[in-house]
């Protein structure tokens, strides 16, 4: 599956990060996997502020994650995110790599969906607020007829 929209952070892994192995705990993880969501959303301008303004909430509702190798501390990685669903959730799938020589050390993604902060409900087609502000930013797939 393509991306529709990538974006990718660098970050360097703190010692409160660790777990009494001395690697990332796991569940860190998903807060590296977050930092890099968030980054993507705000290239639409559409992060937590914009989404609680919009009406909506984006609870997840799946979450994987396959360690490939550890994270150590004070190691550079890079967490790429990839936007390649948004109709009628977003599911965006994420690759952490070691900065220094490129090293995959896990892949995972994440699956929201949207909820009307007015009513509670579960929103089955992706709100045009969100499809509104990502629009501009696709990669142009179609080709000329």
């Amino acid at each position: 599956m393509n991306a529709l929209l990538q974006h990718e952070v660098e970050l360097e892994v703190a010692f409160h990060h660790l777990d009494p192995m001395d690697v990332v705990w796991h569940g860190n993880y998903f807060r590296y996997f977050e930092r890099a969501r968030c980054a993507l959303m705000r290239l639409i301008d559409y992060d937590f502020p914009q989404m609680k303004a919009s009406g909506f909430t984006w609870p997840v509702i799946d979450c994987q994650c396959r360690y490939s190798s550890p994270i150590l501390y004070d190691m550079k990685i890079r967490v790429l995110a990839e936007l390649v669903e948004y109709e009628n959730r977003l599911k965006i799938r994420y690759t952490i790599r070691d900065a220094a020589d490129g090293r995959k050390l896990c892949a995972g993604s994440t699956t929201q969906a949207a909820v009307d902060m007015r009513t509670e409900e579960l929103c089955f087609v992706t709100p045009d607020t969100f499809q509104d502000r990502l629009r501009p930013h696709l990669k142009r797939t179609d080709s000329p007829t």
